[in-house]
């Protein structure tokens, strides 16, 4: 692996600052990012393990739309409701429920709809045995897909959230689950954004109380275990960006609202967006190993964007990560490294860098050249 420092941020950022100036949370777990860029603006424990209650019912969700993308689900189909789901789940249970009726059939809409805006437990269990039979299986196809979109600190055993010593998650996998619903899955993300839902002469509101306070809140999913306490993964599109949150170990569901409400608040207003390395801008070159020429350009997808606190620097720096000796040929487009941005030694964002032009294998002497270098750099 090769690390080139790159100091062309730091061109107007030299100053040192504090990455999180000005902002603390009551939450025992919290995170903010940018939705588009995957900037963190906050983060407090967000790689360590907490239970993620309901806030599990995300990655059902995300098993479920990937059912239906793929053909295997319709949201017309009926599931079965079974006891295991009915006792496990239903009113019986003590717990957030749609009340679903045993022996029933319902409607996958209308099962996704009381997963998302009455947490309902029991529309979660009916889910998971409709597609995979049990929810053992289910939770394996959960995993399956989490690591896909690359949830590292995470394992799921149920579909719920019910406890569940095996079942964990961080504040960081989280919001990037909530990103992936929202980037993956648009047509579907008004459901979470319903005030309330009806169901068996049952009317329910949206356990998201944030939702209706005027501050742009759309979704996502709230979460809560007497042991866990109460937790929510929010978003909001207000202003000129979305930001994607997460609050978790806070001790009511009013001290959740009200840290959740402060969290956007503040990334919201207190940020302004810095874009140093516009789309097609070479952010750094990469040695290639006996190729025509010696190195290649390296942009990213896009523009590469960071948020900055207004008013103040801060202290950023930056690395790019590939593997050498990096081979021809070498095709424009082509993945090939990793920046990773800095602050004050913390990880704040990373981004993939691309090849910006095609690099051919080079004549026999541009060959043998490279290799009496790596051969000098290797007695070095």
């Amino acid at each position: 692996m090769r690390l080139l420092a790159i100091f062309a941020i730091l061109l107007s950022l030299v100053a040192p600052a504090q990455a999180q100036v000005g902002f603390d949370t009551n939450a025992r777990f919290a995170i903010l990012m940018d939705y588009e860029s995957g900037t963190v603006i906050f983060q407090k424990d967000a790689d360590e393990r907490l239970e993620p209650a309901s806030m599990t019912k995300l990655m059902t969700l995300a098993v479920v739309f990937n059912e239906i993308r793929a053909g295997r689900v319709s949201l017309d189909d009926q599931f079965f409701v079974s006891e295991n789901a009915w006792r496990t789940g239903g009113a019986a249970s003590g717990g957030s429920t749609m009340f679903a009726e045993l022996n029933s059939q319902i409607r996958v809409e209308d099962l996704v709809r009381s997963v998302i805006i009455q947490s309902g437990n029991d529309a979660a269990i009916v889910l998971a045995e409709g597609i995979a039979g049990t929810e053992p299986t289910f939770a394996a196809m959960m995993n399956e897909l989490a690591g896909q979109i690359g949830l590292e600190g995470s394992n799921f055993t149920n579909s719920t959230g019910l406890p569940d010593p095996d079942e964990y998650s961080t504040a960081r996998d989280l919001a990037d689950l909530g990103r992936y619903l929202i980037r993956e899955f648009p047509e579907y993300y008004h459901y979470f954004s319903e005030p309330e839902m009806e169901w068996n002469n049952i009317r329910q509101a949206n356990r998201n109380s944030l939702i209706e306070v005027g501050i742009g809140v759309d979704g996502l999913k709230t979460g809560h275990t007497e042991a866990a306490g109460y937790g929510a993964v929010i978003s909001t599109a207000q202003g000129d960006r979305r930001l994607v949150g997460v609050v978790h170990g806070l001790n009511s569901m009013r001290e959740r609202a009200e840290e959740g409400r402060k969290l956007l608040t503040w990334g919201q207003r207190a940020f302004e967006r810095y874009a140093p390395y516009p789309e097609g801008k070479i952010v750094a070159y990469a040695d290639v190993y006996g190729g025509a020429i010696s190195s290649v350009g390296l942009v990213g997808k896009g523009e590469i964007a960071l948020y900055l606190p207004r008013g103040s620097r801060q202290c950023l720096t930056a690395t790019v990560n590939y593997d050498a000796p990096l081979m021809p040929p070498v095709n424009q487009g082509d993945q090939i490294a990793e920046l990773r941005v800095f602050c004050n030694d913390q990880l704040v964002q990373s981004a993939p860098l691309f090849a910006a032009e095609t690099v051919e294998q080079g004549d026999l002497f541009r060959r043998a050249v490279d290799a009496l270098k790596q051969l000098a750099l290797g007695w070095l």
